[in-house]
């Protein structure tokens, strides 16, 4: 298949408008045009990834964090990015990262951290803001249903764990059609009454042209009315980190053995052991350490991240176990999850998991 046709599925799975400012999710290397029959996946890319990547055969490099994070003024081979970029060139192989936007996915990489931790009631840390967007618009009483499935099918009605949300109410429309008009009832030139259905939705930020889209294609009228509104609702199945209860209450030390055994984190950093239970945990894949605050007030007995500060570990105090399991450690079944959404998509495409660790830290 073509570039463009993964990279427009991994924008729209892994939303490019979820990731954080600072961020440079997306294609980072290739022609769009360029043909693809497998792709490796990774946490990093580096000058090993790549010559694992050439050595398989592999088209594009999947990664989870961005080659390239700031902008590039030259490319000259001076810096370590840039070498890598010129590398890939002359291999022609294609880069695409998902980071943030996939940190605060749904299924993203603090849910795949609870996963693996057998965690149960699992929700939300953080939840993501300023992302979604109610639709209103007034349908024929006979046509609901389809528009409906319309906006529903481009992605709309979602909320949570819950799709196909929307809600309708029966009422009367009027308008008046100039000389210029082909109404779909009524006469051109006169006021006309229609029994319509006033039918609203919610939907993503990034999906606002694609709904629009298929309610113009599945609406009957020539010029159908609908409005936009901006919400301030929390988006309560999306956000930063997520929080989880184990299956049994352990001590703090049992836990942060368990920690260890899972994430194979042998440099594991914690504060002060207080002799309390854990049952609770909050959790945040990558440098987390600021949620913590989040964590106390989500009620957690652990918070569980990649990189925590110093003077972080003084301002938490007592009042919870704060564990750093490392960066690396924490994300590394990122690839996991973008397999998982690969697959089930394009499910004869070719996709190799790297063998090459990438941390860069390295622990005596």
């Amino acid at each position: 298949m073509r570039l463009e046709e993964l990279c427009s599925y991994l924008d729209s799975a892994i939303p490019l408008s979820f990731q954080e400012d600072y961020d440079n999710s997306g294609l980072q290397l290739g022609s769009p045009d360029k043909e693809i029959t497998s792709a490796l996946l990774t946490l990093d890319v580096t000058d090993r990834v790549l010559d694992e990547a050439s050595s398989a055969g592999c088209d594009i490099i999947i990664s989870h964090h961005p080659l390239i994070f700031s902008g590039l003024k030259r490319l000259t081979g001076r810096s370590y990015t840039e070498k890598i970029l010129l590398k890939a060139v002359r291999l022609d192989t294609a880069i695409y990262s998902a980071h943030t936007n996939l940190d605060v996915l749904n299924n993203g990489v603090s849910r795949k951290m609870a996963e693996k931790l057998n965690l149960k009631n699992v929700g939300v840390l953080l939840p993501l803001k300023n992302r979604l967007l109610k639709l209103v618009t007034y349908v024929p009483e006979n046509h609901l249903d389809k528009v409906r499935e319309a906006v529903f099918e481009a992605g709309a009605g979602v909320i949570g764990n819950y799709d196909f949300c929307g809600f309708s109410a029966q009422g009367a429309g009027s308008f008046r059609g100039n000389e210029s008009t082909n109404p779909f009832v009524g006469e051109k030139g006169k006021v006309h009454f229609e029994k319509e259905a006033r039918f609203e939705t919610v939907m993503f930020t990034h999906l606002k042209s694609q709904v629009i889209k298929a309610l113009l294609e599945a609406h009957p009228y020539e010029e159908p009315a609908y409005d936009i509104y901006a919400l301030e609702n929390d988006n309560i199945g999306t956000g930063m980190g997520c929080t989880g209860e184990l299956s049994e209450p352990m001590a703090e030390a049992e836990f942060l053995k368990y920690l260890s055994d899972v994430f194979e984190a042998r440099g594991l950093r914690h504060s002060r052991l207080t002799d309390k239970t854990v049952n609770k945990v909050a959790l945040c894949g990558g440098s987390g350490g600021l949620l913590f605050r989040d964590a106390i007030a989500a009620g957690a007995d652990a918070f569980v991240t990649g990189e925590i500060k110093y003077h972080t570990f003084i301002e938490a105090g007592e009042r919870l176990l704060l564990t750093d399991i490392g960066h690396y450690e924490s994300e590394k079944f990122a690839t996991e999850i973008l397999y998982d959404l690969i697959i089930k998509k394009f499910p004869k495409f070719a996709l190799r998991f790297s063998e090459i660790n990438t941390n860069p830290i390295n622990y005596l």
